[in-house]
């Protein structure tokens, strides 16, 4: 009986753009060094804030991060993806950083962070009172977020705010492609019966 072979899975790639800037960066050159740190510190500040809820928080994880990130990157493989190596690396630290500390939680928005903490699109219209009730919901979305498990909040916010494909995401959390959807399925499905609880005024923790 002939074996029936699987088609391999899918392997996200690097565009040449990004590839080339990394193996200049690799090479030493202060350009690309300087582009690639650019364009990473962003991109760790605002994944540690949504993970962990604080800006000062988030500011130790991110500058820890780009350490990690140019400390190894010498071994980095140009053909893939900086992203989902770099979103790793935070997680592991805001992981490591929860083990050791109490975590600081916020229930409020800073203005400067509001974009980097909303799950929907910015809504253009000149009407005050949708704007202060969506404004009331995102702020909601993202305190039920942070009372969720860190297992349920990394899946949502990787696919979520940093908008990851799943074979990106299994990367980055190191799990498989059919755990991250049925994680992602549960965490959303905790956080609309956090968001209920809350607005029906018997808000729990509650982490699944």
């Amino acid at each position: 009986m002939t074996g029936h072979r699987s088609a391999p899975a899918a392997v996200a790639v690097t565009p040449p753009s990004e590839a080339k800037m990394v193996i200049l960066a690799q090479q030493g050159e202060a350009d690309a060094l300087d582009e690639l740190a650019r364009s990473c510190r962003q991109q760790a500040y605002v994944f540690a804030l949504q993970l962990i809820g604080h800006p000062d928080d988030a500011l130790d994880v991110a500058q820890d991060a780009m350490v990690r990130f140019f400390r190894s990157l010498g071994r980095f493989d140009p053909s893939r993806p900086v992203r989902p190596w770099l979103l790793r690396i935070v997680r592991n630290l805001v992981r490591d950083r929860a083990r050791r500390l109490r975590v600081r939680r916020t229930e409020s928005l800073e203005p400067a962070d509001e974009d980097a903490l909303r799950f929907e699109p910015r809504d253009n219209t000149p009407d005050p009172e949708a704007l202060a009730s969506r404004r009331e919901l995102q702020a909601l979305v993202w305190k039920c977020l942070q009372e969720l498990h860190p297992r349920y909040r990394e899946v949502l916010v990787l696919r979520d705010y940093q908008d990851l494909s799943y074979a990106d995401i299994a990367t980055t959390l190191k799990i498989p492609r059919g755990t991250v959807m049925s994680r992602l399925h549960r965490a959303r499905r905790l956080l609309q019966e956090e968001v209920r609880k809350h607005r029906s005024g018997t808000g729990e923790a509650r982490d699944g």
